[in-house]
């Protein structure tokens, strides 16, 4: 855990870690490893970044409870950020929450329907709901959403809030997914947010806009915040920091938009990065 990549040697040079006030990363392809596992390491480092009074946010496109569920040693002490920025949640208390309308859950599913090879999730504040009980596609499911029911049919919706519904592809979500959603991006937010995977929610539903609530909440400013991501779904909270990482297996959208680049999500990059904050901090505190 040495070496860390910088896509600008002279903000490298320049910048100054030890401005943090809040680490802001996305889940998966970013702090979890392919397994789908956060490292012992980071709960180690969790607790110096709590030393130094830095505020953590786990922020995913995931199920609050299955973004709890990763961190649980630690999920009553930071900020979730769920459902890709419609739900935001600390210990107890609700922060933040953006609906997507009854209207536009009726208007999606049909056009779903029609694509073969998709699957709906449409994700609830108590529970996500399937039409689709398909065993292959349910074991899938389990990894991102703790909580989802199978019903007959999404159309009559069942007595829930909704967050967004996301769409699932064995094979490519940019391939087979996003064009069949695309003429819908002035009403809807739509995100590409990994290999098989699109969100859809409500057109003011993003990372970006949850992370600045945070630092409304905070008094924390772009440049005393830091974010990982990997994919395009965090490409507004990427835009809301000084300190931008992609991962080194991140989208090439991705890497464009972030100031800096870490190693992979296999390979610790977002440790790498959280323990040269930490040296920046000790030393601080030395002067």
């Amino acid at each position: 855990m040495d070496n860390l990549i910088f896509s600008n040697s002279f903000l490298a040079q320049t910048m100054d870690l030890s401005k943090v006030k809040m680490v802001v990363t996305d889940m998966d392809g970013t702090l979890l490893n392919s397994k789908n596992e956060v490292s012992g390491e980071f709960f180690k480092l969790y607790k110096a970044l709590k030393s130094h009074k830095i505020h953590f946010v786990a922020a995913s496109g995931r199920q609050y409870s299955s973004i709890k569920d990763k961190l649980s040693a630690i999920s009553e002490e930071i900020t979730i950020v769920a459902e890709n920025g419609s739900y935001i949640k600390q210990g107890d208390t609700e922060l933040g929450t953006i609906l997507l309308s009854a209207d536009h859950v009726k208007l999606l599913i049909p056009i779903i329907r029609e694509i073969k090879g998709l699957y709906t999730v449409l994700c609830g504040k108590k529970s996500a709901y399937i039409e689709q009980d398909d065993l292959k596609f349910k074991t899938i499911l389990r990894e991102y959403y703790t909580k989802f029911d199978v019903v007959d049919d999404l159309m009559d919706l069942p007595d829930d809030d909704f967050f967004k519904v996301a769409i699932y592809h064995f094979e490519s979500s940019e391939t087979y997914i996003y064009p069949v959603v695309k003429h819908l991006e002035d009403i809807l937010q739509i995100k590409v947010s990994g290999n098989n995977w699109v969100d859809i929610a409500d057109l003011t539903a993003n990372k970006g806009k949850a992370v600045q609530l945070l630092q409304h909440k905070h008094g924390i400013s772009k440049e005393e915040t830091m974010v990982f991501g990997d994919f395009n779904n965090d490409l507004e909270m990427i835009d809301q920091a000084f300190f931008s990482y992609a991962m080194a297996n991140a989208h090439e959208n991705v890497k464009r938009a972030a100031r800096f680049q870490t190693t992979s999500n296999n390979e610790a990059g977002v440790e790498i990065v959280l323990q040269e904050l930490i040296k920046a901090k000790n030393n601080q505190n030395e002067h």
